[in-house]
């Protein structure tokens, strides 16, 4: 294939590593709801190095190692992103996992951070809180002072969140459908939460969402990251009106489109953490580009803790990397 062209504001960048995100795993079976035409090349975030910019960008320049979104196409050797949408990966990270950082840790601030205006002593739930922008969320919870219920699947998963440190309690639902009796997940959260909790990160969706509403506070906020589980869920609007519930759309996309001042303060803060190494990427496997198809089967299968990356072929810019 040609190289990409660049156009005025843009940024060419010889890519070092991919991020795999579920939307992308959706958007292959036709099941996201944008679904470009076919033929396209998947993939919407990247970490490598500057080697050209165009007319009018000053954020960045040739030899700089940056990480960077832009809509599809990112399972690429080299790509061109808009320079609003390309970021130097600070000290201390290494540049191949920086591309773990945009999407996940993005939506979870916004999420947290500015629609629920997290503080410090709140108590958050946190589904799917293994999977790459959960354990975001509760490395950003953290990061507030919030005390953390983590819901995960398996004993794999339970083990991988203790083992993060902080305030977390953590419910495996798993061990719940094997108890006899099994045990329902809001009675867990119950348990886990005896005061209930104010803030719900949910990108599961599915029954999951009905069992959260069970356990909320008073005045909740309930952030709707995505629908991992499969099922869109229809909102008991009722509970939202008797708990006076706040629930929250957070579509860490379109803020490049209707608040990108929102966004890049939300990304300067949070690099500027990963520089002071407050937050750090779990990275759960790197597979190289032949083997896609296994990178997707690992998400799709449930099997992931934190991110999978692609590995790209190294190009002339790499060799001092």
């Amino acid at each position: 294939m040609s190289e990409p062209k660049l156009v005025p504001g843009t940024v060419r960048i010889q890519v070092v590593s991919a991020s795999l995100n579920f939307p992308d795993a959706l958007q292959i079976k036709g099941e996201y709801q944008d679904k470009p035409k076919l033929p396209f090349v998947p993939g919407s975030e990247v970490s490598g190095v500057v080697v050209e910019v165009a007319a009018g960008v000053k954020n960045v320049r040739v030899g700089d190692k940056v990480c960077a979104v832009r809509q599809g196409g990112a399972f690429a050797e080299q790509v061109v992103a808009p320079a609003a949408s390309v970021w130097l990966v600070p000290d201390g990270v290494p540049v191949q996992d920086a591309a773990a950082i945009p999407i996940v840790y993005g939506t979870a601030d916004l999420a947290l951070r500015h629609r629920a205006q997290l503080k410090a002593g709140q108590t958050v739930l946190i589904l799917g809180a293994a999977g790459g922008v959960g354990l975001a969320a509760l490395q950003l919870a953290l990061l507030a002072g919030a005390r953390v219920v983590a819901v995960a699947r398996g004993a794999a998963k339970a083990q991988f969140l203790r083992a993060q440190g902080g305030d977390v309690v953590v419910v495996d639902t798993e061990a719940l459908l094997a108890a006899e009796p099994a045990v329902p997940l809001h009675t867990a959260l119950r348990a886990a939460a005896p005061k209930g909790v104010d803030v719900v990160f949910d990108p599961v969706g599915g029954s999951s969402l009905f069992e959260a509403l069970k356990v909320v506070t008073w005045g909740a906020q309930y952030l709707v990251i995505g629908f991992a589980g499969g099922d869109i869920p229809k909102v008991p609007a009722n509970l939202l009106l008797v708990k006076n519930v706040t629930m929250h759309g957070v579509f860490w996309g379109s803020y490049m489109s209707y608040r990108p001042k929102v966004l890049a303060e939300s990304m300067q803060q949070v690099l500027k953490w990963f520089g002071e190494g407050r937050l750090r990427v779990e990275v759960y496997d790197r597979y190289p580009m032949e083997r896609v198809t296994e990178a997707f089967a690992a998400i799709l299968d449930r099997r992931v803790r934190g991110k999978v990356l692609l590995t790209m072929g190294a190009g002339p810019a790499l060799s001092k990397i």
